[in-house]
């Protein structure tokens, strides 16, 4: 098969995308689930994009702004079921729900409330050019 960063196009399952490297536990930024690399599996070069995978009682989202990458994010729960915490407020989010953020300055995050959950996070700065986020380039030079 051909290498999914040179393809014209591609396909795969959000389970045989790499996790990313491990990283320390007792970190204020690390969750529950497996962050897997979406953007760095297809090498996309127009928005931020990376699916996170767990079960009932995960962290899937660490709580977190936007203010340092300016972003606004999208999350898509593509199976199971989570919440998420939204400037304080708890949106539910069964499979198929979206949940946008369009305010850097919002806490956000997510967790599973059901084994097999998985989301897909998406997201860029409104209006500019995509720029890799400073955790990617940090970890993956």
């Amino acid at each position: 098969m051909t290498n999914p960063r040179d393809a014209p196009f591609a396909a795969v399952h959000l389970a045989e995308v790499a996790v990313a490297q491990e990283v320390n536990p007792d970190d204020p930024t690390h969750t529950d689930g497996l962050f897997r690399l979406v953007r760095r599996h297809f090498d996309i070069q127009a928005f931020g994009v990376n699916g996170i995978t767990g079960n009932a009682g995960d962290e899937l989202v660490e709580p977190h702004d936007e203010l340092g990458d300016g972003h606004e994010e999208l999350f898509a729960v593509m199976g199971g079921h989570a919440v998420f915490t939204v400037d304080g407020e708890d949106l539910d989010a069964p499979a198929g729900t979206l949940v946008f953020v369009r305010d850097p300055a919002l806490i956000r995050s997510g967790h599973a409330v059901a084994d097999g959950t998985a989301i897909l996070a998406v997201g860029a700065r409104a209006g500019v050019p995509f720029e890799i986020s400073g955790w990617e380039r940090e970890m993956y030079p």
